[in-house]
């Protein structure tokens, strides 16, 4: 079967000094496939954009700040995900420097910033630490995240099947 995926862009801004992660905590709209789950920012592209240009247009949309430097960490292949079975392919950034305000909130729900430390421990296979962390991400979340925030400088590459809301499995390689 060909895949024939939404594409979309999926950032973590971190504060490199502070040592801390923008999230959105996805709280605004109860009818969100997302809602309840804390998660990097993003979305689909628009067409007529490139990616990097849909990354900068979603971070100014969401957060309110225009992107000085990022880097990509990876690409992922979502297939069956969420209520709506979606198959994804998107582009996982790195943002490490920006200008601008950031908003405290958006129409998808309120940022907030994390630890890297709270959020790595959120990717913590253990379900007591995970729980500690009170970060509700995808269980799919979990395996790729520490990617990003690793000091490998090649890019990952995975697949990751759902089966609705359901994680599947996972599998990556790096180039």
């Amino acid at each position: 079967m060909t895949f024939v995926p939404l594409v979309g862009t999926l950032a973590y801004i971190y504060d490199r000094q502070a040592e801390q992660v923008l999230l959105i905590r996805r709280d605004a709209r109860p009818d969100d496939d997302h809602f309840g789950k804390v998660n990097g920012l993003g979305g689909k592209l628009e067409i007529g954009e490139h990616v990097y240009a849909g990354l900068r247009r979603e971070i100014n949309e969401e957060a309110g700040i225009e992107i000085v430097s990022s880097s990509l960490r990876g690409t992922i292949a979502w297939t069956d995900f969420g209520p709506k079975r979606e198959q994804w392919l998107g582009f996982i950034f790195l943002v490490d420097e920006w200008d601008g305000d950031f908003r405290t909130e958006n129409e998808e729900g309120s940022l907030e910033w994390v630890s890297l430390t709270r959020l790595l421990d959120a990717c913590h296979h253990d379900d007591l630490i995970r729980a500690e962390a009170n970060l509700p991400i995808w269980e799919g979340d979990r395996h790729f995240i520490p990617l990003i925030f690793d000091d490998d400088p090649r890019c990952f590459h995975g697949a990751m099947p759902y089966d609705g809301n359901d994680f599947k499995g996972w599998s990556y390689e790096r180039n």
